[in-house]
């Protein structure tokens, strides 16, 4: 039996487990709230871990060694900010929002809450969200497929345009079959394969390096960007910024919503902040290893391929591919959880008048809405060229700065309307648009901080107009 076959058999039966779930989650899915949130009914440990791997995507095990390969200071602090802002959200947001979503009339996506939260009669600020979550998701989806494409081809040789269209085939399936149910389910199962592979190859490459006579460490004295610059406090302070973007990520967000007991979200947050703390670390170890374990230089695009030759270099073709397994579970239990949420936007919150259809009709309708979806995302993934990181990027900024200050001002502001979140969300997606096409100085901030710091601003602002214009208005004593 050939290499390539033990690695192949490896990607099938973990294929053949999804499925498994896949069929296991539609026969339990008889109603929009099951497809769309899974009747609020995750146990803690599928909470915790299903989040873990739907936040973290093909980019742990692809974009962040890339990254580390590259610059590993840049990559560190990279590190730091996620680690932070991913236990900060399950501290400060998780739980208020369970509560609060299902008190507002049993809210099932972020868009319908906020059209609740701030009885929005208009149905103006659930569009709009709606229609955020639909244009950066097919960026985010996009970055997956590019992920799965670069597997594919590494792995099989295979063309990227047939790579991409394979893992976009494989994800659509069960995600349109099984709906919430389906990726909760699988992203927990995902998100062990991703911890066993970091650790694996991360262990394997350290001792190889320290064991092995002849390994040629390379200079970390030389402190640079990515891009070949010196570490500046604007590349620290951008690398951090990562953090800010949990709060404003709806397919995270979701898994707060959809845990059964609110009770439980203080162990989901334990597990949740180990899992990502000591994955985090595995990845940037990867990165640096490539340097002293593998014998070409990685360039360009390429870097991001290390994880994927470290695999292919270090561990026996079983073990091999179940780790490549893990990077195709990474791009799966993101890609999943996105076009899920996305397609909820476009029928739940944009098509809100499909309401009064049948269940079967809805379902279908979602189901249509996943693979419709999907197909604008392979598009944009077609490019060979396209870097996880960038897109993943673009699409975390967007997010982070249009739904983010919404999300706490929804929560712990009884004074914000809908008129300031609604300036506040379209003055975030709009600066992150605007930042991302300047160059120099001050603009190559990753624009997510200063677009959370102007959605944020102006939903204060519009509160504080609000409350002058409400005295005015007051008749004289």
């Amino acid at each position: 039996m050939s290499d390539q076959t033990i690695v192949a058999a490896g990607f099938i039966v973990y294929l053949l487990a999804i499925a498994a779930m896949g069929i296991a989650a539609y026969l339990r899915t008889h109603n929009v709230s099951g497809f769309i949130l899974g009747d609020r009914g995750l146990s803690y440990w599928v909470t915790a871990l299903s989040a873990g791997a739907s936040d973290m995507s093909g980019w742990l095990l692809l974009g962040l060694p890339g990254l580390a390969y590259v610059s590993l200071y840049e990559s560190g602090w990279v590190a730091v900010g996620l680690l932070v802002g991913s236990y900060c959200n399950w501290l400060f947001i998780a739980r208020p929002l369970r509560e609060q979503s299902a008190g507002y009339g049993d809210a099932l996506t972020i868009p319908e809450f906020f059209e609740r939260r701030f009885d929005d009669d208009s149905h103006i600020l659930r569009s709009l969200s709606a229609l955020c979550i639909l244009i950066f998701f097919i960026f985010y989806t996009g970055a997956g497929f590019v992920a799965g494409g670069k597997l594919f081809e590494a792995s099989f040789g295979l063309p990227y345009t047939t790579a991409v269209l394979i893992g976009a085939v494989l994800v659509v399936a069960y995600t349109s079959f099984g709906g919430f149910l389906a990726v909760a389910w699988t992203d927990a199962l995902q998100a062990i394969l991703m911890f066993f592979a970091l650790l694996t190859v991360a262990g394997l490459a350290f001792w190889d390096s320290t064991n092995l006579p002849g390994r040629v460490h390379p200079d970390w004295s030389a402190i640079q960007t990515s891009a070949g610059a010196p570490v500046s406090w604007l590349v620290i302070t951008s690398a951090l910024a990562w953090g800010l973007g949990y709060v404003g990520q709806p397919h995270i967000l979701a898994r707060f919503m959809a845990i059964g007991d609110a009770e439980r979200l203080s162990a989901a947050r334990r597990l949740a902040t180990g899992w990502t703390g000591i994955s985090l670390c595995a990845a940037i170890a990867i990165g640096m290893s490539g340097h002293w374990a593998l014998d070409a230089h990685l360039v360009a695009g390429d870097s991001e391929k290390v994880f994927i030759h470290l695999i292919n270099v270090l561990l026996h073709p079983a073990v091999a591919g179940v780790c490549l397994a893990a990077i195709l579970a990474a791009i799966m239990s993101t890609a999943d959880s996105q076009l899920l949420v996305a397609a909820a936007a476009l029928t739940h919150d944009l098509l809100p008048g499909r309401g009064a259809d049948p269940q079967r009709v809805r379902l279908r309708w979602h189901r249509g809405a996943v693979v419709l979806i999907c197909g604008f995302a392979v598009a944009l993934a077609l490019d060979p060229g396209a870097q996880v990181l960038d897109m993943v990027a673009y699409a975390w900024a967007g997010f982070g700065a249009a739904i983010g200050p919404c999300v706490i001002m929804s929560l712990y502001s009884a004074d914000t309307g809908r008129w300031s979140a609604l300036g506040g969300m379209l003055t975030g997606a709009v600066t992150v648009v605007v930042w991302e096409r300047i160059e120099g100085g001050i603009f190559d901030m990753y624009a997510l901080l200063p677009g959370f710091g102007a959605g944020l601003a102006a939903i204060m602002l519009g509160n504080q107009l609000a409350s002058t214009l409400s005295v005015l208005r007051q008749p004289p004593r």
